[in-house]
């Protein structure tokens, strides 16, 4: 998706790496494989972390060019970084509402699932990652029920992997469903292939190249 020396992603890697989001190992993913990483964005837990995470998404998000005239974040995790990234882009000059949704309807009150500003316009989904595409879905259904329209995903991290689907690798991977399904463009703060740039400069983690590399190798598309 990037350069492979991209500065950006290599900054982000790095810190990823350094808050103990981005670990090394053995670990199983959803779709039941071995990944000899895992990401983890809700280690992103303070708020020094979450500060210079939105960091990251806003910079990737001016420099797209996307157009996009608010933030919606799916619960849970998407909650917390439509926030984070909506009071970042705002310190940079561009004030932008962001929405969010309730996991159930709420009875009282305001009621209904929809939290914050009124869904309107050009809506930007944002959330950590995309694994089977199931959040970005059921963002889409919501955005359009409220008559607005969906106009992108940004991620902080492509797995670049191949979907599993009923225990069958796709030739395709999650963010590249969800481009093709919902001709929605997912802007993604860095992918795999950084993160293999990323370990071919530091020696100390280059141990964990050949693993992840085969894992590319095996389930990459």
């Amino acid at each position: 998706m990037f350069p492979a020396a991209d500065p950006l992603a290599q900054s982000f890697v790095a810190f990823a790496v350094e808050a103990g989001v981005l670990r090394f190992g053995e670990f199983k993913t959803k779709a039941g494989r071995l990944s000899p990483y895992f990401f983890n964005a809700g280690l992103f837990d303070d708020g020094a972390k979450l500060g210079k995470l939105a960091g990251f998404y806003a910079e990737r998000l001016i420099a797209s060019g996307l157009a996009f005239d608010m933030i919606f974040g799916p619960a849970y995790k998407g909650i917390t970084l439509a926030a984070a990234v909506s009071m970042e882009l705002a310190r940079r000059g561009r004030n932008v509402p962001f929405a969010y949704n309730r996991k159930e309807a709420k009875d009282h009150g305001e009621g209904g699932t929809l939290v914050g500003a009124p869904v309107k316009g050009r809506v930007l989904i944002i959330d950590d990652v995309i694994s089977a595409g199931t959040s970005v879905r059921e963002s889409i259904q919501m955005i359009e029920a409220a008559g607005a329209t969906p106009c992108g995903v940004s991620i902080a991290l492509d797995r670049q992997e191949k979907a599993a689907e009923g225990g069958v690798d796709s030739p395709q991977s999650a963010v590249q469903q969800v481009q093709q399904r919902y001709g929605l463009p997912v802007v993604a703060v860095a992918g795999l292939a950084d993160l293999l740039a990323y370990l071919d400069g530091e020696p100390e983690l280059a141990a964990y190249r050949p693993a992840v590399l085969a894992y590319r190798e095996r389930y990459g598309v």
